[in-house]
């Protein structure tokens, strides 16, 4: 077994702002338990990172930062005994890209002769020679380092490809989530979706939508956009909407869903633990998925048997099935959003029918036991390469 060094150049996991990419983390390094490894969480290199703004000029600061703490790790666990249990024997980091890349992770892993794994790397060439080209190349100088690199989101893996140390490095891993809380939440169904509506004063009769999301510039605004104007062409339709997330863009989501009056109720940022009741208790999750890299909160609603109408844009065909657990309308078309918001609200039966064969393929496909099934033989045969080269 390995004992991981495990790095989050984003933010640390214990974050307090809600985030499918900290979600996803924390999935990750459980799993890595799961498979009966050891996990280390470093505390972030730079204290002030996570609190400052994404842009370019933070980023050399951000590099002198790695650098000086490289150099400490290396420093650290190279006076100890390659069996102290203190000392990693691999390193991964999750979530490498152009505004975060990964200074650390290379540098360490090279010095202590350990493999080097990366999760959820994204990359685009489009990026060389911007603002942004000091992250852009340290993104690719990772990328080529690791021994392996899970890939989450296919659609990242065509710019991926050419950075590899070979392509034996690639795994292509289904977004994943633990579906256990999310099931037991659907076996009692119509018990949440009575309390849903007798909290909002809701009719009991009418179809409750739910889309859960931050509400932040510029992408998940966006959506928030599109999803008003769709629902403003709905109104014809008895429906209610609920709308599950919270952030600097409140104020701006409020205004855009303020014509539909009542129909549409806030909830606020809500714990793991309050989410499966709130998804079993609707009927449909709808989100335009503006930039959305997969949508953690797609697979969330699929595991507690709710169809899903979203944008297809990147990796959510990966996740949600067009016309099997949902429907999927061209990226920023509102009518076309709208028109598969309709269909499925005017028909219970295969909106009850999707809901089912979302949870079927969620257990199937997206259940952490599938993950580890995909990561337990990446991690072995990254292994049983370093060993024969």
């Amino acid at each position: 077994m390995l004992r991981f060094a495990f790095h989050t150049p984003l933010k640390p996991l214990d974050h307090p702002t809600p985030s499918g990419d900290r979600a996803m983390g924390r999935a990750l390094a459980a799993l890595l338990q799961r498979l009966g490894h050891d996990v280390l969480l470093l505390d972030h290199h730079d204290a002030a990172a996570p609190s400052r703004p994404m842009s370019p000029e933070f980023l050399p600061a951000l590099c002198e930062a790695a650098q000086h703490r490289a150099e400490q790790l290396i420093g650290q666990w190279s006076r100890l005994a390659a069996d102290d249990p203190a000392r990693p024997t691999a390193w991964f980091t999750y979530h490498v890209w152009y505004k975060r890349p990964d200074w650390l992770g290379p540098a360490v892993s090279r010095a202590l002769g350990i493999p080097y794994v990366i999760a959820e790397a994204s990359w685009a060439p489009k990026r060389a020679g911007g603002p942004w080209d000091i992250g852009h190349r340290a993104a690719a100088a990772a990328i080529g380092a690791a021994d392996l690199v899970l890939t989450l989101n296919p659609d990242d893996a065509p710019c991926l490809v050419p950075l590899l140390a070979s392509r034996d490095a690639m795994t292509l891993v289904p977004p994943f989530l633990d579906a256990a809380p999310f099931a037991a939440a659907y076996a009692v169904r119509e018990y949440y979706r009575k309390i849903l509506c007798a909290q909002f004063g809701w009719p009991p009769d009418a179809p409750v939508l739910l889309a859960v999301a931050m509400m932040r510039p510029p992408d998940k605004i966006a959506s928030y956009r599109l999803l008003a104007e769709a629902m403003a062409m709905l109104t014809a339709r008895s429906w209610r909407l609920l709308l599950v997330g919270d952030g600097e863009g409140r104020g701006e989501v409020e205004r855009l869903f303020a014509p539909l009056g009542e129909r549409v109720a806030f909830a606020g940022a809500q714990s793991a633990e309050a989410l499966p009741p709130l998804y079993a208790g609707a009927d449909l999750l709808v989100w335009p998925a503006v930039n959305e890299a997969y949508g953690i909160s797609l697979l969330e609603a699929q595991a507690a048997g709710l169809p899903v109408v979203a944008g297809r844009t990147r990796g959510v065909p990966s996740v949600v099935a067009d016309g099997e657990s949902g429907s999927l309308a061209p990226l920023g078309d509102v009518a076309a959003f709208a028109s598969c918001v309709g269909t499925l609200l005017d028909d219970p039966v295969r909106r009850a029918a999707m809901g089912r064969a979302a949870v079927a393929r969620i257990t199937r496909d997206h259940d952490v036991a599938a993950a580890a099934r995909h990561i337990g033989a990446a991690l072995e045969a990254m292994q049983a390469r370093r060993k024969a080269s």
